[in-house]
């Protein structure tokens, strides 16, 4: 993949969402929330506080969906990040 967010932007892939709960009950993928979580794959020159490989948080309704090569990403604005996981 060859992407290159602009402006303070940096290029997320959403985490997968867990498929069963705690007590095995096997969730249906038309009752599974999207995660709001996702690891940082590209990162705009403009971003200093955002590495590629991060895990990051953000809103729900955060960022624009972008397809690459068959696959679902999003570009978020860094002001939309609430955070990373360390």
């Amino acid at each position: 993949m060859n992407f290159q967010p602009l402006g303070k932007r940096v290029l997320v892939q959403r985490l997968e969402e867990a498929t069963k709960t705690a007590s095995g009950i096997i969730i249906p993928d038309n009752a599974k929330e999207k995660p709001s979580q996702g690891t940082v794959l590209a990162v705009s020159t403009e971003v200093e506080n955002v590495a590629i490989g991060d895990t990051v948080v953000f809103g729900k309704y955060a960022g624009s969906e972008l397809t690459l090569e068959g696959k679902a990403y999003l570009v978020i604005a860094t002001e939309d990040l609430l955070g990373i996981i360390k």
